[in-house]
């Protein structure tokens, strides 16, 4: 069981300090820079990903802090500030609490002094959808803000002179919070990253997390059942998606008074899960002070020209009348399951599989056996398994096949005309690709040579 050391710190605070950076990805770096101006009494940074003699550790970076590969490197620090790829089961993780290190992140350090002017979005899904539509939103009414976090910008490298700030903050980003923002929102919960939070109820500590320190108001997704049992009772807690909040009726997203805002079609997004965003996202805008009825007309213009995100839903032309559907990012058979609802009504192939970490593909199958006939093509490593889980169900049409190039050339067999053929993996990216752009890119080209 983890203990955690619950400190709160500043980046003034770790003047005089000796401090270790772990990790040298964008996040890592910009810890470095925000802290060396801070005048740390020393400062390290500390790579283990085996390759770190070949990183770009020059000039301004390699004069704050000195690049390492040295595990000790960490224990001889008063603080460990931590990127967020860095698991909480690492080794040295549990190294370091046993020894009573403070460990942080730079989000954590960032909130700590801009908390009572930001938005933070999190969930198992929507998080990137929603934040970047309340930026979006606000904006549209007004409201400047910057727009960071897990999606675009380090906080670390934000201006800090803001009025208002969006943030998307992951699992890993949350977990180390010491102050909550003064909007925490949550748009979903379910099991996700477990292999590196340690459990089901680990992830779920972490995640929540951001609302664990005072926040000023908690928006969340009140149809999501394991979100809302553990938010409900929360004085500060606004519900979305349910009666009395922000929600879809019929065609019409409406106010939590039943006033028609806007009809549902202005939101140019697939799918009831991006729908039920829009009201989170409304719902923040509440919160805020923004009366969403008297800008009724600004929030449609805003809804209309909000452009879907890379690598969520996003459509390939394709010459053939078939439409190609790029939804890499369903790391999870939860996430994949809400993909296939955008879809309901026409003939689809799902490509499913990537780095198999053990899931439980239960609640897909579930999910498969209510609908009408679909066809799913199951590519390393985890595809085999997912094929096997469908077995029995008359109504799907499962094959394993070798890899995503020969799924989309079989996509292009099996997918009647008009029809859709959608990659949502229910699973990482990493093993077969360096990452899920080098997925989203395998797949688009895979599309492009299949037409020839």
């Amino acid at each position: 069981m983890r203990t955690a050391l619950v400190l709160l710190f500043l980046l003034a605070d770790l003047q005089g300090r000796r401090v270790a950076v772990w990790g040298t990805g964008r996040e890592g770096r910009a810890a470095v820079l925000a802290i060396a101006a801070h005048r740390p009494a020393s400062l390290v940074a500390v790579d283990d990903s085996g390759n770190f003699l070949s990183l770009p550790w020059e000039a301004e970076l390699a004069a704050a802090a000195p690049l390492t590969d040295r595990y000790e490197a960490l224990a001889d620090a008063d603080v460990v500030v931590r990127s967020p790829g860095v698991p909480q089961t690492h080794p040295w993780m549990i190294k370091l609490r046993a020894a009573g290190v403070p460990v942080t992140q730079g989000t954590a350090l960032w909130m700590d002094d801009h908390a009572d002017r930001t938005v933070g979005v999190t969930g198992s899904k929507g998080k990137s959808t929603t934040s970047s539509l309340v930026s979006h939103l606000l904006t549209a009414v007004g409201r400047p803000n910057l727009y960071g976090g897990n999606i675009g910008v380090p906080v670390l490298d934000l201006p800090g002179d803001a009025d208002q700030y969006v943030l998307e903050l992951s699992s890993y980003q949350c977990s180390d919070l010491t102050v909550s923002p003064a909007v925490a929102v949550v748009t979903a919960l379910f099991p996700e990253h477990l292999d590196a939070h340690g459990g089901e109820e680990e992830y779920y500590r972490d995640k929540l997390n951001i609302v664990a320190h005072g926040p000023k108001a908690i928006i969340y997704n009140g149809a999501d059942p394991r979100l809302a049992p553990r938010l409900r009772d929360r004085p500060e807690a606004i519900a979305a998606n349910v009666e009395g909040g922000f929600r879809i009726d019929g065609d019409d997203v409406v106010a939590p008074d039943g006033t028609k805002l806007f009809e549902r079609a202005a939101l140019n997004l697939a799918g009831r899960h991006n729908a039920g965003n829009l009201c989170v996202a409304l719902a923040v805008l509440t919160a805020l002070g923004i009366d969403s009825t008297a800008k009724r007309d600004d929030l449609r213009a805003a809804a209309r020209s909000f452009q879907p995100l890379p690598h969520r839903l996003a459509e390939i032309a394709d010459p053939s009348g078939l439409t190609f559907v790029d939804d890499t990012l369903a790391t999870s058979p939860h996430a994949t399951t809400h993909a296939i609802d955008a879809y309901e009504g026409r003939p689809l192939t799902v490509i499913v599989g990537g780095n198999d970490r053990g899931v439980d593909y239960t609640v897909l199958r579930d999910h498969l056996e209510r609908l009408d006939a679909i066809t799913v093509l199951g590519i390393p490593d985890s595809g085999p398994r997912i094929v096997n889980a469908l077995k029995g169900l008359d109504n799907v049409r499962a094959e394993v096949v070798e890899d995503l190039g020969r799924a989309v050339r079989r996509a292009r067999e099996l997918t009647p005309a008009g029809g859709v053929v959608l990659l949502s993996p229910g699973a990482p990216s990493y093993g077969r690709f360096r990452n899920f752009e080098h997925r989203s890119q395998a797949y688009a080209e895979a599309i492009k040579e299949s037409a020839s």
